[in-house]
């Protein structure tokens, strides 16, 4: 394909392709690890690429009142957590004239999401709530579904219809005819009264039946997952205000002797994956019997933070209410950095807000308010930049800074929530003032599961073999038992 059609492809999307695995194995999974059947996805989606620049589209090569009308953004999560990709459908009319710029629309918002979350998969909604027969445009809706099927692999989770008017049944019909057998099982027809199957009311509009009062607006772009940064100490909430003075400042002091322990340890470790005994503190005694097990870690070009992807609170039951994230400086320079989240409301962080000197770990303590409970859907998001060594690294420095520095030079790391009914999570929490790290990684449990299959496997050999002595033995028995009786019957007619 590449010598016949070099041409008609963008070089940066061949060697992306040359170098990104994860990109080729959707490719692969998207058409069921069939290599020509993925080599002709390969060669249409790259040549599509080159034809819309998808490379190049960016907010300066679209017209603003696209943007401005609302009809296409993301915002939310699903119940399975997977990012909403809305589709308002009473904005957009048919026009030929614009219908090359609103594809383009599609495909801005396709990559600038594909870029900033590494590909992770949609759900679509079209919210047709108010919608008629000028509404239908089969020309637009077969370009969405094409980028679905044959330019962006295994991006699609579902695709979720609101209310779709009953004069609209003949025209999807006919797109269902254009979607594969994959495709059209990620169908949901939905209502008012089922719609919070597939998404919780915190992230559905009251006209769909919930209570986000999320609205769009433009400029800036929307950006709606990280809004809000958190103050140094997090939001304080009505229903947080029982805590008192000194439990924060309890808390604090919990937070510096871990930074303290922390920092004792970092000289010991030869990398961030591994962590030594803990010294002795003076009022905590850290002394692990066992080296404690490697952690995943994300290693940035500014700061490692560890864990890598997945924050882990216990459920109400449980009562884990803190994890820990760490970072640390791989720069010579000092790095900003700051924390944002999805629900504010939720959490404290501890710093949301400050600077990690060079070479050295930092801790934050993230912290659930009182009759909160975590979701699947919470997001964080750590931003780092590097400072010059000038800069000083006060809070007016780093709201100067933070206002200067370009969005190129800002290195960004999500985290997601997760909730475990296990009294001892997987991944960085605090507890009883020591490191709770995980006894049990996916890893183990899979290492764990093949293993005990492979004794249920021997266990079965071992019954099948003891059955079939069993039935031999029952054969045997009944030839000795026929034979002793012939005997007996010969010398019994011999006698007479």
């Amino acid at each position: 394909y590449f010598l016949d059609k070099s041409d008609k492809y963008d070089s940066r999307d061949v060697e992306r392709l040359q170098q990104d695995d994860k990109w080729v194995e959707n490719y692969l999974i998207w058409r069921h690890d069939v290599v020509d059947d993925t080599l002709k996805m390969i060669d249409e989606s790259f040549q599509w690429r080159k034809e819309y620049t998808v490379n190049d589209l960016s907010e300066s090569v679209l017209p603003k009142w696209l943007f401005e009308i609302g009809a296409l953004f993301l915002h939310g999560y699903d119940k399975e957590g997977y990012k909403l990709f809305w589709f308002k459908v009473k904005h957009h009319t048919r026009d030929p004239k614009q219908q090359l710029d609103k594809k383009k629309l599609v495909a801005f918002w396709l990559e600038h999401y594909a870029k900033r979350d590494h590909g992770k998969p949609l759900t679509v909604v079209f919210d047709m709530a108010e919608t008629g027969i000028s509404h239908i445009d089969l020309d637009f809706v077969r370009f969405i579904v094409n980028c679905f099927t044959d330019y962006y692999p295994n991006f699609l989770t579902k695709i979720v219809i609101f209310e779709m008017p009953w004069i609209m049944n003949a025209a999807f019909k006919i797109v269902k005819g254009w979607l594969g057998p994959d495709a059209i099982s990620m169908l949901k027809f939905t209502n008012k009264s089922d719609v919070q199957e597939y998404i919780s009311g915190e992230y559905l509009p009251p006209h769909m039946g919930g209570t986000d009062s999320f609205k769009y607006s433009y400029p800036p772009l929307v950006d709606d997952d990280f809004q809000t940064p958190l103050c140094e100490n997090g939001p304080i909430t009505s229903e947080d205000e029982h805590e008192s003075k000194e439990e924060i400042d309890a808390d604090t002091k919990e937070a510096g002797e871990l930074n303290e322990a922390q920092n004792l340890n970092q000289k010991k470790m030869n990398s961030i994956e591994q962590i030594s005994k803990s010294e002795e503190t003076d009022k905590t005694e850290v002394k692990p019997k066992n080296a404690k097990k490697a952690l995943t870690t994300f290693k940035g070009p500014l700061l490692h933070i560890s864990p890598a992807e997945e924050l882990y609170f216990g459920s109400k039951e449980t009562g884990e209410k803190k994890c820990l994230i760490v970072l640390t400086n791989v720069t010579k320079n000092v790095v900003a950095f700051k924390v944002r989240t999805t629900a504010p409301e939720k959490y404290r962080v501890k710093p949301s807000n400050s600077s990690c000197e060079p070479g050295t770990s930092l801790d934050i303590i993230v912290s659930l308010h009182g009759g909160f409970a975590a979701s699947l859907q919470d997001r964080f998001l750590i931003m780092a930049a590097e400072m010059d060594q000038s800069s000083g690294a006060g809070v007016p420095e780093l709201t100067q800074f933070w206002k200067e520095v370009p969005r190129t030079k800002v290195m960004e790391h999500r985290l997601r929530c997760h909730v475990i009914e296990s009294s001892k999570p997987s991944s960085l929490s605090l507890k009883d003032n020591a490191f709770n790290i995980p006894a049990k990684t996916n890893e183990d449990l899979h290492i764990q599961l093949t293993h005990l299959l492979q004794i249920n496997k021997r266990l079965e050999e071992q019954m099948n073999r003891c059955l079939w002595f069993q039935q031999l033995s029952v054969v045997l028995s009944l030839l000795s038992v026929t034979v002793a009786a012939f005997c007996f019957y010969l010398a019994y007619a011999q006698g007479s």
